[in-house]
């Protein structure tokens, strides 16, 4: 639980009997390798901050052949599918764990009570909503704008850690190029 309250009081500035109270709506569970937390169609149920290991988000491509990895998550990260928690609709993705992961976890039903728990959590929200926005605007921008070799190098620069824990065909979906392409970068990158 350390984790998470140190990451609330930094990302959230939330202190005090605030923390405590919004911590305590938080509770322990464990994922095992291959394990579902999401099914893309299933509504999301609960938004929850991985202590450690990683998770996979991603969909079907139109075809329904190819998995399109959006986003890999790792320690001190928030999974859900935010649209499906917050406006209880299907999600689009699917969350996988791709090793046996710890996480602490917020129920939908206590996320909706945090409004009335908390004071400061209508502020809070909106700071938290707007650095998720900002992350994907980000995101798309460097998608973009950047070459395949810099939104690799970027990747390792912000996440090094990922190329030891996650297999290279799914960092390599979620940089929007081939694992081929992948592997000629990482091997010109290390000569």
């Amino acid at each position: 639980m350390k984790e998470l309250q140190s990451y609330i009081q930094t990302y959230f500035g939330l202190g005090g009997n605030d923390l405590l109270t919004v911590q305590e709506l938080f509770e322990y569970g464990r994922l095992v390798r291959s394990d579902k937390f999401l099914q893309a169609g299933q509504p999301a149920r609960s938004l929850s901050f991985v202590v450690s290991g990683y998770c996979r988000v991603y969909a079907l491509d139109q075809s329904g052949e190819r998995e399109i990895t959006q986003w890999i998550a790792g320690p001190s990260s928030f999974i859900t599918d935010l649209s499906s928690l917050i406006f209880e609709s299907p999600s689009r993705w699917t969350i996988e764990a791709l090793s046996d992961c710890e996480l602490y976890s917020i129920s939908r039903a206590n996320y909706k009570r945090l409004h009335q728990i908390s004071p400061t959590w209508p502020q809070l929200e909106k700071l938290f909503l707007a650095k998720c926005f900002t992350q994907l605007e980000n995101r798309m921008f460097e998608q973009l704008s950047l070459s395949a070799e810099e939104r690799v190098l970027k990747l390792v620069e912000v996440s090094p850690d990922l190329f030891l824990h996650v297999p290279l065909h799914y960092i390599a979906s979620m940089l929007g190029i081939t694992p081929e392409t992948l592997s000629r970068i990482r091997k010109k990158l290390s000569s």
